[in-house]
Order: structure tokens, then C-alpha cells, then sequence
């Protein structure tokens, strides 16, 4: 009964992480979708260690989501801010136009 939710649990998390990946592929103009879609794959990668921290009994995997909320938090406060300061400056957050910024 366990190993039946846990593969229903693990499938949803495998296609979440698929979809982030997906987000990354497919759009290479938005940065904004380019900044989420990287959050819902370190969202599905935290889902994947509760899932086995629970399933192994186990406190260390809570440790790392921890950890790795920690890093999302902070990453997202930072590419928000500098996104809003580049948008002030030139009133577009296109990652070509962003690419091609020399100084």
C-alpha cells in the first residue's frame, strides 16, 4: 500500500521537475519564466527528499529542504531585485537584449 502511493507521489514529482525542465528549454526570451521554472525544480527536488525522508524515516532529508528553501529564498530576492533595477534602466527584461549588455 506505501510503495503504491509512494510511486503515485514520485511520478507527480518526476513530471513537476519535467516541466521545469521544460520551462528552461522552451523559453529563452523571458527571464522571469527562466527564474520559475528553475523554482519549480528545486521545489520538486525538496518534494522528492520529504517523500523519502518520510518513507526512510528519516530527519536528514527535512535538513537539506531546509537548506535548499534557504538558497531558492534567497536566489529569487536577488534575481528579482536585480531584474527590477535592469528594468528600471532600460524598461525591458528581454534575456537577448540582457545578453547582449556590454558595461
Amino acid at each position: 500500500m506505501l510503495t503504491t502511493n509512494i510511486n503515485y507521489i514520485l511520478s507527480i514529482i518526476i513530471v513537476l521537475f519535467f516541466i521545469g525542465v521544460l520551462g528552461l528549454v522552451l523559453n529563452r526570451k523571458n527571464i522571469l519564466i527562466t527564474i520559475m521554472s528553475l523554482e519549480l525544480m528545486l521545489l520538486s527536488v525538496n518534494l522528492n527528499f520529504i517523500v523519502f525522508s518520510i518513507y526512510l524515516d528519516d530527519v536528514i532529508g527535512q535538513i537539506f529542504v531546509l537548506f535548499i528553501l534557504t538558497i531558492a529564498a534567497t536566489e529569487s530576492a536577488i534575481g528579482l531585485a536585480l531584474l527590477t533595477a535592469y528594468y528600471k534602466l532600460k524598461n525591458t527584461i528581454q534575456l537577448d537584449k540582457i545578453k547582449s549588455f556590454k558595461g
